[in-house]
């Protein structure tokens, strides 16, 4: 009975794994190199100028997630962060580091951002990739949790503001709705490594376990919810395992 037990469990892990991908129509991946890369272009091409490309990989190196989206106020969401030229240059959004002194100042310097090619520096992050970091088989090839670990990296929490979190590493263990499903299992600890706990709650989930509204697969994958970050800049939703780490396989 223990063996058939443990034979019909693989088998439902199994079937859960290829159910999901079947069910739910993920979104098709750029090459690695372009993985993470956003366009920003609310007023840029209404205003006779090529749009803005912003790596996150480039970024990520060098700084947490908190610090643009909490001390420098950039939306989750691209394109709704009401960004403007005259604000950069009193240092605030981009201007708090291209100034010169931290990055390259903007003046002069309109081509390095505003090149409108999703492509750009992809050759800087072909060669960069190659520096040992952890693998991984999705999105950009880096596993930027473990590189974050290792300290391969080590990026700045803050630039003028530091958070006052205070640490926390409870894991969320979220049974799934549907039968079959391994449950996801969130870790606090891993994300509070990059972001504070204001990036997530109130706005994109409740603080009391279970009492967001819509949390599914279906709201996710239309970039609500974990959708928010893990569509197009932490690893794709293809990687099952890393959120169902029961699943037997992609």
């Amino acid at each position: 009975m223990k063996r058939i037990s443990i034979l019909l469990t693989a088998l439902i892990l199994s079937a859960s794994a290829s159910w999901g991908g079947e069910t739910f129509t993920l979104p098709t991946l750029p090459p690695r190199e372009e993985f993470g890369n956003i366009i920003m272009n609310r007023v840029s091409a209404s205003s006779g100028v090529l749009p803005v490309v912003f790596s996150h990989w480039k970024h990520r190196t060098k700084y947490t997630c908190r610090v643009c989206h909490t001390e420098l106020d950039f939306n989750l969401k691209a394109n709704t962060t009401e960004i403007r030229a005259v604000e950069i240059r009193k240092g605030k959004f981009c201007g708090a580091c291209h100034n010169g002194k931290k990055a390259f100042k903007l003046n002069g310097n309109c081509d390095k951002c505003h090149s409108g090619d999703i492509a750009y520096n992809s050759e800087k992050f072909i060669e960069f990739a190659k520096k040992g970091f952890p693998q991984t088989s999705i999105g950009d090839g880096i596993n930027w949790v473990e590189a974050l670990k290792a300290g391969l990296i080590t990026p700045q929490n803050f630039i003028k503001t530091e958070s006052g979190d205070i640490p926390f590493d409870k894991n969320l263990v979220l049974e799934a709705a549907w039968g079959g499903i391994a449950p996801a299992v969130f870790s606090h600890k891993t994300h509070m490594g990059w972001l504070e706990c204001s990036n997530c709650h109130p706005d994109v989930f409740n603080i009391k376990k279970k009492t967001t509204a819509h949390f599914s697969m279906e709201y996710i994958l239309k970039g609500k919810f974990c959708g928010a970050c893990h569509l197009r800049v932490a690893f794709p939703m293809d990687d099952c395992k890393r959120c169902h780490p029961a699943i037997s396989r992609n």
